[in-house]
């Protein structure tokens, strides 16, 4: 791929992630990017994060630099076009730029819709369905599929869930599927395994697609078993996430193509701050800036915690935190909607602004977040 680089220009390639208190999904994201290293063994590869880990993005630039690269190819390594891969890594992208004129930063788009991703995301719901027993060939007439997805408060990013749902429905023949989200959105996963308990499949899968484990994965699972308590005639089956399947490195490799060969394409028809998106008409042209740099490269688990590192947002409590001698250090909220930090999504844009934070940031309101089985409803673990 970088073979017929111009003279004089040394390519790297920049994993960009959210980052995550809980250590297993820390570990999980640096392992995508030792395969990364795997597919491009000639080529510099390393990784960052937005908060709550490290390295921080520019720390992995940084490392690049070092071992002389003049060009970064940075690519999100998330799923869909949300927040983060919007603004919070473009906005960290450009200032990098800015203040390192020694090197080129281009930046890819995510994950995004790809069959690769639904032919991954499928092998990992048939190796949960095998486990419990079912065949392959067996008619999955009698079982339910949900997906769910991390939740945005961009309607583009949580209606690309609904479609890998419908995908993954229509392709593996399941008798019915709907879609849920971990947060943010509506509906919720514990409301809606209730609502589809009624509609009488003997089996449901439910299915994370998220890309590693964390918090977020831990809730899903943690309000799945006690939805199945409730139903005890229905059997619960918990899919694993993606994780490092060898197709979601196959489409990585090929965000990373994309920025090479000029076919980067976003999409941007159905971008809330570009177009007028129905109920969200009054975020078009809003300044798109990053609030991750008050929290950026603090991570991980307060020492001591009897989480181990496997965390389940508990530290967020400060009852929890003085039963355990533990400093109470809280995300920060937003008064619009719950904004956990454990993030799968998102997608890129034209930025080409500056950013200094010291200032308040805030979110543009949710229009839905005071929706029954939406953000404030949520229950906490």
């Amino acid at each position: 791929m970088f073979e017929n680089a111009p003279e004089g220009k040394k390519y790297g390639v920049m994993i960009c992630g959210h980052g995550s208190r809980n250590q297993n999904a820390v570990g999980e994201f640096a392992k995508l990017a030792e395969r990364m290293r795997e597919r491009f063994p000639d080529t510099p590869v390393d990784y960052g994060y937005l908060e709550f880990a490290n390295p921080v993005i520019h720390q992995g630039i940084d490392a690049l630099k070092r071992q002389g690269v003049n060009h970064v190819l940075a690519v999100p390594g998330m799923l869909f076009a949300a927040g983060h891969a919007k603004n919070d890594i473009p906005s960290v992208l450009n200032t990098y730029q800015a203040q390192n004129t020694d090197v080129v930063v281009d930046y890819g788009r995510e994950l995004g819709i790809d069959l690769r991703m639904i032919r991954a995301a499928g092998a990992r719901i048939t190796d949960a369905l095998k486990q419990s027993g079912w065949e392959e060939g067996e008619s999955l007439h009698d079982t339910m599929l949900v997906v769910v997805g991390r939740g945005a408060s961009d309607p583009d990013a949580n209606s690309n869930v609904a479609k890998v749902m419908r995908m993954l429905w229509e392709g593996l023949g399941f008798g019915w599927g709907e879609t849920a989200y971990s947060g943010v959105t509506f509906p919720l996963v514990e409301p809606a395994l209730e609502h589809v308990a009624k509609l009488g499949y003997k089996r449901i899968v439910v299915f994370p697609y998220f890309l590693f484990t964390g918090v977020l994965v831990k809730r899903i699972y943690t309000q799945t078993d006690v939805v199945a308590t409730n139903h005890p005639d229905i059997t619960f089956i918990k899919a694993g996430y993606l994780n490092d399947h060898e197709l979601v490195i196959d489409t990585m490799v090929e965000r990373v193509r994309e920025i090479l060969e000029g076919s980067n394409n976003m999409n941007c028809q159905m971008c809330k701050y570009r177009e007028q998106v129905l109920g969200f008409e009054a975020e078009v042209g809003l300044a798109q800036e990053s609030h991750h740099h008050h929290v950026e490269g603090v991570g991980g688990a307060p020492e001591g915690c009897p989480c181990n590192g496997d965390c389940d947002a508990s530290c967020r409590d400060e009852e929890f935190c003085r039963k355990h001698g533990l400093e109470w250090t809280p995300v920060h909220s937003h008064a619009t909607h719950d904004h956990d930090h454990d993030h799968d999504h998102d997608h890129d844009h034209d930025h080409d602004h500056s950013h200094t934070h010291a200032h308040d940031h805030h979110h543009h309101p949710y229009p839905h977040a005071e929706h029954p089985l939406g953000p404030n409803s949520m229950k906490k673990d």
